[in-house]
């Protein structure tokens, strides 16, 4: 199983190259790289640069999250919840891929106004991971990371559990206002309401367990 996450990884990076390599011929010298909150382009760089800046980001994560299970503490072990955690890097390196293919598409067709199609992007990534959220367990590389939730399992899996009600309301809420012209800001702050909550709740609820002696 563990095989055919990681060759689906390779695909999408093998996707991502060819589809530059297949267009490069037709890219300007330099093409659109960042924008502003406004959506107006405010960096440009090479374009041989789209061979190596993502691709190069989408190789390191698949050899980091082929390594992080053998770097897991005992006790703190990424294999307890491994289909999950394939499926989190599957979601991200989909999302760089499409992320990817806007910025071709923005250096081929010069519609440089992609903006709102990235934060889209992001909207969606934090609603596909909160569907999964519930079921990450606790370690230290995957998941809402407090010192509260590395301390005690109990804050862990209640911190999660809403973490995954959160991530799924924000990341569609943040979408729908996108789309609907509320501009960069209130979706943007959707999303860290939806990223800022759990982490507010893991503190508050370690706390309760402190006072009831509770704690471990």
């Amino acid at each position: 199983m563990t095989r055919k996450y990681f060759l689906i990884g390779f695909v999408l990076l093998i996707a991502c190259l060819l589809a530059t390599a297949i267009l490069y011929p037709h890219l300007p010298p330099r093409v659109p790289s960042h924008w502003n909150s406004h959506g107006e382009v405010d960096g440009y760089e090479a374009k041989w640069t789209l061979f190596v800046i993502n691709p190069g980001i989408m190789l390191g994560m698949l050899g980091i999250f082929a390594v992080l299970p053998w770097l897991s503490p005992r006790h703190f072990e990424v294999d307890t919840f491994r289909s999950t955690y394939l499926y989190i890097m599957l979601v991200i390196l989909a999302c760089m891929t499409y992320f990817h293919g806007l910025l071709l598409w923005a250096a081929v067709s010069g519609q440089v106004g992609i903006s709102k199609a990235i934060m889209g992007g992001v909207c969606l990534l934090f609603a596909l991971l909160g569907n999964v959220m519930g079921k990450v367990r606790r370690n230290f590389f995957v998941g809402i990371r407090t010192p509260w939730t590395i301390a005690d399992e109990r804050v862990w899996n209640a911190t999660h559990r809403l973490g995954a009600k959160t991530f799924v309301v924000g990341g569609l809420g943040a979408l729908i206002l996108s789309f609907a012209g509320a501009g960069f800001w209130a979706p943007f702050a959707a999303l860290m309401a939806a990223a800022f909550v759990p982490a507010v709740y893991s503190l508050i609820y370690y706390k309760q367990l402190e006072r009831r002696g509770e704690l471990a």
